[in-house]
């Protein structure tokens, strides 16, 4: 039986010793390194604004295998990523079995390189168990986790995330050019054919719909629906078309139904009935994408569709779109980007409720009215 373990991580500490071959903070050599494993175990949105990473890394090191370790319903993020080798899925609170089963796929792959692109002591227990020459990490306090790296990269207040997660390739003197930093997600022919049909049966044409995805998984980042229902009239009064989504789950569907119940005239919807690869080839066919801060806004900037997000507690500096044309709309509270989740804790954001429309409307007629 594979040993136990602790807190979700598979518990192998008998089998700790020294984690690298190399000494700390020795230079890299690319001439060594056949096979990188990237960890990202995070939510979609973050996995999304981790690709330019894959991208950075083929071009430096364009014999290697590059390999991902994400959670499994992640996993539309990155499929299809031509830097990629191979995929591999972690589950949330995976039964041992399975633990033991990655473990035993990742430990045959004979790393190199490993870059861990959290702070979660995952990666330490990866670094050790594994035993690549080199191990990138955050820096971050713990004399367990730094001594399982040979190189802890530093992030400057304020960075964009995709950013930061570049700055762990420049630790070990990978530098990533311009090019290299743009969002992919691959939305495949699949997905694409799907969109065609959708967009077909509803009597919408490839760049001539706005996308109105106004949900999120967490709701105190969401923007009151009175006014989402307000500001839909107006774009309609425009002459636009409009097309809402949403996730799967009932109460991001529900609230699309109660928005869409508001207005006095019938709107596209196919909020809820998308996966994540169709979402992405719809966006990749609007002309304009409003929404708040979550994954979907990310995909938009991957597909290069302009951008109108609406961000609250969160900070745009570091989670705002990313290399799109967009247009970040916040309130003047002194108090955010504050992190938490609403007001006190209250699951609803003064800083979003009092954004007004004519704000939001604003913005969007600007990305609108430029030439396509």
């Amino acid at each position: 039986m594979p040993p136990g373990e602790s807190g979700g991580l598979l518990n192998l500490r008998p089998f700790f010793g020294t984690p690298h071959p190399l000494s700390i903070d020795a230079p890299l050599d690319p001439s060594r390194i056949c096979r990188v494993l990237v960890t990202k175990l995070r939510h979609h949105g973050d996995v999304l604004l981790a690709s330019p990473v894959f991208s950075a890394l083929k071009r430096h090191l364009p014999d290697a295998e590059i390999d991902a370790l994400i959670y499994h319903d992640t996993r539309d993020m990155l499929s299809g990523h031509p830097a990629l080798s191979q995929l591999h899925l972690a589950a949330k609170g995976g039964a041992l079995r399975d633990e033991w089963r990655l473990f035993q796929t990742l430990r045959e792959r004979h790393y190199d390189l490993l870059i861990h692109l959290t702070s979660s002591p995952r990666g330490a227990w990866l670094a050790r168990l594994l035993k690549p020459e080199m191990a990138v990490a955050p820096n971050h306090p713990g004399k367990l986790y730094r001594n399982s790296f040979t190189h802890l990269y530093k992030n400057a207040n304020g960075r964009h995330i995709v950013e930061c997660n570049l700055d762990a390739l420049r630790r070990i003197g990978l530098w990533p050019e311009e090019a290299d930093k743009r969002l992919l997600l691959v939305a495949g022919d699949a997905a694409d054919k799907v969109a065609e049909n959708h967009l077909s049966n509803l009597g919408l044409a490839t760049g001539r719909f706005i996308l109105l995805h106004p949900t999120s998984r967490w709701l105190f980042k969401t923007w009151p629906e009175e006014k989402v229902a307000e500001l839909a009239s107006q774009l309609a009064e425009h002459g636009y078309s409009l097309l809402f989504t949403s996730g799967p789950d009932a109460k991001e569907i529900e609230m699309v139904q109660r928005i869409q119940a508001r207005l006095p005239f019938t709107t596209a919807s196919l909020a809820g009935k998308l996966s994540l690869k169709e979402l992405a080839a719809l966006i990749d066919r609007a002309r304009l994408f409003i929404g708040v801060d979550s994954a979907p806004m990310h995909m938009a900037a991957a597909a290069n569709t302009p951008v109108v997000v609406l961000f609250g507690p969160s900070g745009s500096n570091l989670w705002g779109p990313w290399q799109v044309a967009s247009r970040v709309i916040t309130s003047e509270h002194g108090c955010r980007p504050c992190g938490l989740d609403g007001c006190g804790g209250g699951k609803r954001s003064d800083c979003l409720d009092v954004i007004p429309v004519a704000h939001v409307l604003k913005a969007a007629l600007e990305l609108l009215e430029r030439p396509l």
